[in-house]
């Protein structure tokens, strides 16, 4: 019987994880069992999928304000530090905030304006056409914005960040002045040790604020590299890729685990002779609509994965062929012909027409953004996704 169903992607449940449990066994065992119970088979080229918070979890990598206070005061003085462009994030950037402040004497924070770098909105745009303010240029104090905009909450959340964030530094003992601008060097007015909070714009940021004469520059990335009285680290992200973990403490995106995934492909392997992909994900690569909201406040959707994993789709758009190179045909002989050019396709169809409109993006980001919204983030308690059919096409 012809094959009727391709991909599929299946939310896999396992235990609750604590620190020091062995994540490879828990993840062959969890999927091996979830074949068992629903009956199906593992196939060459499924992917088994680990989010990044159980990876981390099973690391114990966290960190206190404390931690995060000692390293921010040894790194950039313990005087005046400029804080700017953070997410606006309770999980994300709250409690990295408390320790920030507990470090220094005074916090100069600037927020991006009208939204931050994911989206999280302060202002509309039309907010700012009605008050005559141009966010590429025009600085505005606490004081100027209240006076314009008065107080705005979060459309999901109805937080009002701007307070939010001033009582944090206020209640961990720091001074706190507020400004609103969008360009780094601004900044440079108010304060010359510097820890820019932006995520994927953090190379640029650094560059500017160093070119203009900063004393110091960290990013987020620079805190939290090494092990402070026996916390957690990452090396490569610091404080990026963190979520709220206590209100004393916050989790760390996940060390070094290529060993894991490439020690679950082989132990899937031994038992059941498929060679399968495995990665570690975390946010998805994909943007809300109705809150303008970019998911990835991670600094990579994969942290790890397999080699099968490298690179970016390869495929013919269906629809193109069926109406342009095969648009006279139909039934049997149309499937045959668009089988035929599928089976014959280049290896490398970049600058191809019949490719267009067929998602070039990194196979990574692709797959974690699927398995960030299969697993969702709440009590599904499916930590562990197995994607199947993923790499097939329609001749398979």
């Amino acid at each position: 019987m012809e094959r009727k169903v391709g991909t599929v992607s299946r939310g896999i449940r396992g235990p609750i994880i604590r620190q020091g449990d062995n994540l490879v066994d828990i993840a062959v065992n969890s999927v091996m069992e979830a074949a068992e119970s629903e009956g199906f088979s593992l196939r060459d080229r499924d992917v088994i999928a680990l989010t990044e918070s159980i990876v981390a979890r099973a690391q114990g990598n966290y960190v206190t304000v404390e931690d995060i206070a000692a390293d921010v005061k040894n790194k950039l003085g313990g005087e005046t530090i400029g804080v700017i462009f953070p997410i606006l994030s309770r999980n994300r950037f709250a409690i990295c905030l408390k320790g920030i402040a507990m470090g220094a004497k005074k916090v100069v924070l600037m927020l991006s304006y009208p939204s931050d770098e994911v989206g999280n909105a302060l202002l509309t745009y039309d907010q700012l056409d009605e008050a005559g303010i141009n966010p590429y240029s025009d600085v505005l104090t606490l004081e100027k914005y209240r006076e314009l905009f008065g107080e705005n909450k979060h459309e999901f959340t109805g937080v009002d960040y701007v307070d939010y964030y001033a009582n944090i530094i206020k209640e961990a003992g720091a001074e706190v002045e507020v400004v609103f601008a969008n360009q780094a060097k601004t900044i440079l007015n108010y304060a010359d040790c510097i820890i820019n909070c932006d995520i994927h714009t953090r190379v640029r940021t650094k560059r500017i604020l160093k070119e203009n004469g900063a004393k110091i520059v960290c990013g987020l990335d620079d805190i939290m590299t090494e092990s402070i009285n026996g916390s957690g680290y990452n090396t490569k992200y610091g404080l990026l890729g963190s979520n709220k973990s206590t209100e004393d403490q916050i989790k760390l995106f996940p060390r070094e685990c290529q060993d894991l995934v490439e020690g679950i492909q082989a132990e899937i392997l031994k038992l059941t002779g498929k060679h399968v992909e495995v990665m570690v994900y975390g946010d998805g690569a994909f943007k809300d609509p109705q809150g303008k909201i970019w998911e990835l406040a991670d600094p990579v959707v994969s942290p790890a994965f397999t080699s099968g994993l490298i690179g970016t789709p390869n495929e013919l758009k269906l629809k193109y062929l069926a109406d342009n190179d095969f648009k006279n045909l139909s039934g049997a002989e149309l499937k045959e012909a668009i089988s035929k050019s599928i089976k014959e396709k280049d290896s490398n169809l970049v600058g191809n027409m019949a490719s267009q409109g067929t998602t070039p993006r990194q196979l990574t980001d692709l797959i974690g953004s699927l398995c960030d919204l299969t697993s969702g983030s709440g009590d599904k308690g499916t930590p562990i996704i197995l994607i199947q059919g993923y790499f097939d096409n329609y001749t398979d």
